[in-house]
C-alpha cells in the first residue's frame, strides 16, 4: 500500500536478560522484553502515578544478535527502532491459534542503541543498514518454539 508507514520507536529498558534462540533454518534470533514508563500527577490527590508497558522485540540481524547477546543485560536501557508485526501459530498442545504482537529489528531502516546507565556497555549503536543479508525475509520464520509467555 503505497504511503503507508511501519515504524516504532522506543526508549526503555530491559526487563530480563536477552533470550537468544535458534530458528528452524539454524540462525539466531534475540528476544527482548522492553519496559517503557509514563509517570504523571493524579490531579485529585497530587499523587505521582506511573503506567509501564511491555514490549516484545525480535532481533533478526545475526551480528546484531551477537551484540545483544554480549553486551545487553536485565537493566540495560536501549533505543530501538523497528518495525510493529503480528505473528500466528499454533499452540502445540492446545491446538488453538496463538498470536503475538513484536516490535521486529530486521532489514533497512531498523537499529539498536545501547544508551548510557544501567548494567549497559553504554553508548553503543548498531545499524541493520550496515548488515541485513543474515535477515530472514519474513518475521514468521522465527521457531515455533518461542511462546507467548512473559519471561520474568
Amino acid at each position: 500500500m503505497a504511503g503507508s508507514l511501519n515504524k516504532v520507536l522506543l526508549i526503555g529498558r530491559l526487563g530480563a536478560d536477552p533470550e537468544i534462540k535458534q530458528m528452524v533454518n539454524g540462525k539466531s534470533v534475540a528476544r527482548l522484553s522492553l519496559a517503557t514508563s509514563q509517570s504523571w500527577k493524579d490531579k485529585n490527590t497530587g499523587e505521582k502515578k506511573e503506567k509501564t508497558e511491555w514490549h516484545r522485540v525480535v532481533v533478526f540481524n545475526e551480528g546484531l544478535v551477537n551484540v545483544v547477546q554480549q553486551y545487553l543485560k536485565k537493566g540495560a536501557q536501549v533505543y530501538v527502532e523497528g518495525q510493529i508485526a503480528t505473528r500466528k501459530w499454533k499452540d502445540e498442545q492446545s491446538g488453538q491459534d496463538k498470536y503475538s504482537t513484536e516490535i521486529v529489528i530486521q532489514g533497512y531502516n531498523s537499529s539498536l542503541t545501547m544508551l548510557g546507565g544501567g548494567n549497559s556497555g553504554g553508548g553503543i549503536q548498531y545499524d541493520n543498514n550496515q548488515s541485513s543479508s543474515n535477515a530472514p525475509e519474513d518475521a514468521s520464520q522465527v521457531a515455533n518454539d518461542m511462546d507467548d509467555e512473559i519471561p520474568f
